[in-house]
């Protein structure tokens, strides 16, 4: 990915990037992905009306890790309190689809799969949170 570079490249970054902040973009870019092929996927089994709750939760996972993965990526200014908001909420997102993922993971691949995208997302934007300045408060 191109993350880590183009990020880099910020002239308010000047070659200076969180590495952890980075990983994070690039894990919610690559769940993003996975649990919107899951979602599609689960619409293509036999078994699709037990799935609807995996479906949703795939979607909803998805659509947190993309914004969360936009809001993350833009270095001009200065938001911590919402990116870590953001890392917070995805993180959670995550752990849900998981968890719901998980429940299927015996018969299906892809929810497999899924599942472990979601763990690895969650854990990485923990780490992105957990390694920014903490807020000040006057």
């Amino acid at each position: 990915m191109h993350a880590e570079i183009m990020i880099a490249s910020h002239p308010q970054v000047r070659g200076g990037v969180d590495v952890a902040l980075i990983r994070a973009v690039e894990a919610c870019y690559d769940c993003a992905q996975t649990c919107t092929a899951c979602a599609d996927a689960c619409l293509g089994e036999d078994a699709v009306a037990d799935l609807v709750q995996c479906i949703r939760t795939d979607l909803d996972c998805a659509d947190v890790c993309a914004a969360t993965g936009r809001i993350a990526s833009r270095r001009t200014g200065s938001d911590t309190p919402v990116v870590r908001a953001m890392l917070a909420a995805c993180a959670e997102a995550c752990d849900l689809c998981a968890d719901e993922c998980d429940a299927h993971a015996g018969m299906h691949e892809h929810c497999r799969i899924c599942r472990d995208a979601c763990r690895t997302c969650a854990e990485a934007c923990r780490a992105a949170a957990e390694g920014m300045a903490p807020r000040v408060v006057i």
